[in-house]
């Protein structure tokens, strides 16, 4: 395993980011956080985890440069998180330490959702993302992508999320390749016990099944 601190030049800043590969994955996860969050958060760190227990890379990064984030509107613009996303996708593809036929899937927690299933969206086929995941996430901001994303979506929302399951609802309806999973008990955040550990393995199982097998797994890679 090789761990590794990135820094994605934007502008006059940058954006910090954690990489965790491996010479053999079974995919990389980028993760968008939340807009009370960062890269240091504990329930994405501990799903990053749980997927590096599993063979797959992860990358946690800021999403917003250190004069964004001062702005609290800039938490809430879907638009430049999901650029984010993609420019820390195409970023990613040209490192040495990821392989050239590297799939790359997106696990996006609440506001970050909507911003991954848009950069997912908006990405070349070419740079395909192979599948997305969303905790508790705001799928509606995403806008008019819910009618246009092709990508297979696993939304997971806490069953007592009252308002954020309704929005969930209803984007699943405007998602072509989607499925809804509704944790019992869990709250926005799942700091239920045992509800972390169950979005861990529902988005284990939905990255392993989106994974094309006739890429599945990689040759040996140097790292």
């Amino acid at each position: 395993m090789l761990f590794k601190e990135i820094e994605i030049p934007i502008a006059n800043e940058s954006v910090k980011g954690d990489l965790t590969v491996f010479p053999k994955m079974k995919a990389v996860i980028i993760f968008a956080h939340g807009s009370d969050s960062s890269r240091k958060s504990p329930r994405n760190q501990a799903v990053a985890q749980y997927l590096n227990e599993n063979g797959f890379g992860t990358f946690l990064f800021d999403l917003l440069t250190t004069e964004e984030a001062k702005d609290r509107k800039n938490v809430f613009n879907i638009d430049l998180l999901a650029d984010r996303l993609v420019v820390a996708t195409r970023f990613l593809r040209k490192l040495p330490e990821v392989h050239e036929e590297t799939r790359f899937g997106y696990f996006g927690a609440s506001t970050g959702a909507g911003a991954a299933i848009k950069a997912a969206d908006l990405i070349s086929v070419e740079e395909e993302i192979y599948a997305v995941v969303s905790r508790g996430g705001r799928p509606d901001l995403a806008g008019d992508s819910l009618n246009t994303l092709k990508t297979p979506t696993l939304l997971i929302v806490g069953g007592n999320d009252a308002g954020v399951i309704e929005l969930n609802e209803l984007a699943e309806e405007k998602l072509s390749n989607c499925i809804l999973v509704i944790i019992p008990g869990a709250t926005h955040l799942f700091i239920e016990p045992g509800t972390m550990e169950q979005v861990s393995k529902k988005a284990l199982e939905w990255f392993e099944q989106q994974l094309p097998e006739e890429l599945y797994p990689f040759p040996e890679m140097s790292v």
